[in-house]
């Protein structure tokens, strides 16, 4: 038999916002990106969701866009000197529930890795304050001299999050049918598939209706909502009395 482990998206299902977005807004109130950025590209998106009229992934996609190309030709250790200061801010503004899984893991001498879309500079900082064997965030490339080209290697979607299982596995000789993942949106659905124990940790709508339709993934999936000083744990035939666009 071999290891236990269990993998951890962050945005959303560890920590309680997106790394990526207090990054860019340190990096906004540094200059490194014109604070204008803000108004003339991202501001309506962002003004939509908070009124919730629009989506928080479309506001995500928008802001990203926007940060990959606003970040290309900067140096990357000015990046990663502002990207500690994000981490010292927000590495402890997690779900309570996450934070005593990975804890409760650890203790019981499973591997535990960090999967997430989030920038690499931030899931590494990410990843060492909370111990876990390894980890991988999507890759922004830089040249000879260290800035950014523009480029990256992307993590947040499913295909590529099951890439990277996959070779953890091989690695650590993981024991899948006895593991656990843990994810919120789509993107972790691959994740969730691949383990014994999958967890959906406040799972947005589209990824709600992917476990609750699938017989094989609703008959195991653990539905976890975290809410003010409550944690709720739901099964997968609960009903969606009302979506945010009904």
């Amino acid at each position: 038999m071999g290891n236990v482990a269990a993998f951890f998206d962050i945005d959303g299902t560890l920590y309680r916002n997106s790394l990526m977005i207090q990054h860019f807004k340190k990096m906004l109130k540094y200059e490194v990106i014109d604070p204008l950025i803000w108004h003339s590209s991202v501001k309506h998106t962002y003004d939509e969701w908070e009124k919730r009229f629009g989506d928080f992934e479309d506001y995500l996609e928008e802001l990203a866009a926007v940060y990959i190309k606003e970040l290309k030709g900067v140096n990357k250790s000015y990046i990663e000197f502002i990207a500690s200061q994000v981490i010292n801010l927000n590495g402890d503004k997690v779900y309570k529930y996450s934070r005593t899984r990975i804890d409760w893991h650890k203790k019981q001498g499973h591997k535990v890795f960090f999967i997430s879309g989030s920038p690499d500079f931030l899931v590494s900082k990410m990843a060492e304050k909370y111990g876990v064997t390894e980890f991988k965030g999507t890759i922004y490339e830089v040249d000879e001299k260290n800035n950014f080209t523009g480029e990256i290697l992307r993590m947040w979607d499913s295909e590529n999050k099951q890439r990277v299982i996959d070779e953890f596995v091989e690695k650590y000789d993981v024991d899948l049918p006895n593991s656990f993942a843990y994810g919120d949106t789509k993107g972790d659905l691959s994740m969730l598939r691949m383990v014994g124990n999958p967890v959906a940790i406040n799972p947005n709508r589209d990824l709600f209706n992917c476990i609750k339709n699938d017989p094989d993934l609703s008959n195991k999936t653990t539905i976890i909502v975290e809410r003010k000083d409550i944690v709720y744990k739901l099964n997968p035939d609960v009903e969606i009395v009302r979506g945010l666009y009904d």
